[in-house]
Parts: structure tokens; sequence; C-alpha cells
């Protein structure tokens, strides 16, 4: 489960990232990760869940992912289009020499955190 590594450096790059924001919290966390990264929604939920709980930072924190779907590019014909993860050959000319444009992300999009100052500007 390739899960945990995933989690592992998600949460290492948040909690560093907060710190050194001077955040008392994380709220939420977006990820963009592309279908072609094998990533098991259920099994990053779960692991998200689990983790999160190591530092108080991020005990309660929300994860949130934007999927992305595969979409190449045709070497032979230059024909754009879009595919699952197992069917790359091009739809046009029938090519096998194809290059992934996009599909293979796995980013931290943004994060939101609360910091002291956010309480005390409501009093």
């Amino acid at each position: 489960m390739h899960e945990i590594g995933i989690v592992n450096g998600i949460l290492k790059t948040v909690i560093d990232t907060a710190r050194e924001a001077g955040a008392s919290r994380v709220v939420s966390v977006k990820l963009r990760i592309g279908d072609m990264c094998e990533v098991v929604p259920e099994s990053l939920d779960f692991v998200w869940e689990v983790f999160r709980e190591d530092d108080p930072l991020t005990g309660e924190s929300e994860l949130e992912v934007e999927d992305v779907h595969p979409r190449s590019q045709c070497l032979a014909c230059g024909e754009e289009f879009d595919h699952d993860r197992f069917h790359l050959r091009c739809p046009a000319c029938g090519s096998p020499q194809t290059r992934l444009l996009q599909g293979r992300e796995l980013d931290i999009v943004s994060m939101e955190v609360e910091t002291d100052d956010d309480f005390q500007l409501g009093t």
C-alpha cells in the first residue's frame, strides 16, 4: 500500500509549512492526484484519518482530493485525447507512440490553516 508513503510525505510537508507559517491548526489540505498514480481513494482516506492524529496541528484536518484523468498526445499525428489508465493508443490514427500530458500529478494544491491571530480578530 503506497498510500502510506504518500500520506507520510504529504503530512511532513504540511506540518513543516504550517509550523513555518505560525499556524495553530491545519483545517484542510487539497491534493491533485492523477489516475496514473494508481492511488486507491479509500486507502488514502483511511491512512489520512489514522496518520493525521500523530500531530496536534493536523489532528482534525480534512483531506480534499481533485482527480486528474489521463490525457495524452499522439507523437505520430498530434491528436490530443482523453483515455483511461490502460488505453494509450491514439484513437485517430491507432499509433501506440503517445506522450502523457496529464494524469500523473501528485500535488499539494493548497492548505487552509488557522493561526492564533484568527482567534484574536473575533474578540
